[in-house]
């Protein structure tokens, strides 16, 4: 096998790797595609610092996205329990049923933080009474709250 060549990625490139990374192509398709059209650059001692500046730059970034989702979890936890009024019909049964959005807005009211909606786990509710349910806030980080659904 012919010998390879390290590049830094300066765009995303499929199959290959991501913008920042270090990967190792064959010295034509490093020569000829790469380098000219502006997609990677050589490696030398320089760039593969700059590189792990970068990346450190990028942990430490995540490091402090999840140290926020972490304070939102304790907050969320802290109030505990949320309201959420519904029509209710015979044996407490709610009309209808209580979406992830309206556990969201019930947040945003309660708390002032925004939650999306997507990252909001519900159990089937069909009458009034109180529910547990997880919000996803970072990949790393699940809270869960108390939901009481009370009639209007």
């Amino acid at each position: 096998m012919a010998h390879r060549v390290q590049v830094v990625l300066s765009k995303d490139v499929n199959k290959l790797g991501n913008a920042g990374d270090l990967v190792e192509v064959a010295p034509g398709y490093a020569r000829n595609y790469l380098v000219p059209q502006g997609i990677a650059v050589r490696a030398t001692p320089g760039i593969l610092k700059q590189v792990e500046q970068r990346r450190e730059k990028e942990r430490q970034r995540l490091e402090a996205e999840k140290q926020q989702a972490e304070n939102r979890k304790t907050a969320l936890q802290t109030i505990g329990r949320f309201t959420i009024r519904k029509q209710v019909g015979e044996k407490d049964a709610i009309f209808g049923t209580v979406t992830t959005t309206e556990v969201a807005e019930a947040i945003q009211q309660a708390t002032g933080q925004e939650v999306d909606r997507r990252g909001i786990t519900l159990p089937d509710i069909s009458s009034i009474g109180f529910y547990e349910a997880q919000v996803k806030l970072h990949p790393e980080v699940t809270a869960t709250i108390e939901i009481q659904v009370a009639p209007l």
